[in-house]
């Protein structure tokens, strides 16, 4: 079996690849990290340095490819539209333009549940309750887009699942913990309203058995989209306690009201914008709302139809996430 990996140098891509070649497919990934491309060229795994927006590139990467995971995307709380719109937008037209080229047996896409934030609290969300029609940012906007596209394509007869994960954290994460590490270890992690925010995670392999699922669903299913998560609700500051306490370090938290967070990054996104060159703010409205605001998703459509169950608890998950932290990180404050 033949099957293209985009993104397959970021951390779910390059999980998603290594199962696949473990259970014995042909693996190609499509990515830009040419030191992780090595990596998993080491690992009988081919690895081509190839932009999304590149769209001859992109076809001829999809050659003979049975299945595509469309995992590649620019994936940031902060940047510019234009970058997004190349990596986001573009990025999956292409993809699409190659599995109808090449007649692909099934696309597997991977969403964003940020498609459903809009600066309040939801709980239980299930994949047919309302999309934002605010987009919090450039990010958000521009996977909003690529839905449509793959929805579009699927009613011209692309067959195509679609994830929507939410908040992937294990070994190899660049983002989610590691910024709240790296906040905590500098100026400390802003606390609003107590940290009472309810939140979903979801640990990394338990998102490649949701894609490896959608992989082998049954065609009716085609066109179907799904919320994926470990199933465990948390309070913010219960998960900054646990990550803490297993990493032995000292939490240091600023506890900030909602308004006067929210004004701040305004006023740091306009200096970034005016002064440094679109330099990253320390905070964004985007990560306000995310610190303040609970959401949580519905996954009872994964567990019944797609037979999706969470393997790795996130007790589980951070235990080794932080083992591997702290294999990368000479000490606690690193």
């Amino acid at each position: 079996m033949n099957i293209v990996v985009t993104g397959g140098t970021g951390f779910l891509g390059e999980k998603l690849a290594q199962r696949l070649v473990k259970n014995g497919s042909n693996v190609t990934v499509i990515g830009r990290n040419q030191n992780i491309g090595k990596y998993l060229q080491s690992q009988g795994i081919r690895f081509l340095k190839t932009n999304l927006e590149d769209q001859q590139a992109v076809i001829s990467a999809c050659k003979n490819a049975d299945y595509i995971f469309h995992c590649g995307a620019l994936s940031s709380p902060w940047g510019r539209y234009i970058d997004f719109y190349h990596a986001n937008i573009l990025g999956t037209r292409h993809i699409i333009q190659a599995c109808q080229t090449h007649a692909i047996k099934r696309l597997i896409y991977v969403s964003t549940p940020s498609v459903y934030f809009d600066f309040s609290h939801r709980l239980n969300i299930k994949e047919t309750d309302y999309l934002t029609s605010k987009p919090a940012n450039h990010y958000v906007a521009t996977k909003l887009i690529a839905e449509q596209e793959i929805t579009k394509a699927h009613q011209q007869g692309l067959p195509v699942i679609s994830i929507r994960p939410r908040a992937i954290f294990g070994p190899g994460d660049t983002t989610i913990l590691p910024r709240l590490l790296k906040a905590n270890f500098r100026t400390g992690i802003p606390l609003i309203n107590q940290g009472q925010a309810l939140i979903d995670m979801t640990y990394v392999e338990n998102v490649v058995d949701a894609l490896l699922l959608c992989q082998s669903a049954p065609n009716h299913l085609l066109g179907r989209i799904f919320n994926i998560t470990n199933g465990q609700p948390m309070y913010l500051l219960d998960l900054l306690a646990m990550l803490a306490q297993k990493l032995e370090c000292q939490l240091k938290l600023k506890k900030l009201n909602y308004h006067f967070a929210y004004s701040l990054a305004q006023v740091m996104e306009i200096l970034s914008k005016s002064l440094l060159n679109h330099r990253e703010p320390i905070l964004t409205r985007y990560t306000v709302g995310v610190l303040s605001f609970s959401q949580t998703l519905d996954i009872t459509s994964a567990k019944v139809e797609l037979g999706y169950q969470p393997r790795i608890d996130i007790e589980q998950g951070l235990n080794s996430f932080c083992q591997w932290w702290k294999s990368q990180n000479a000490s606690c404050s690193s």
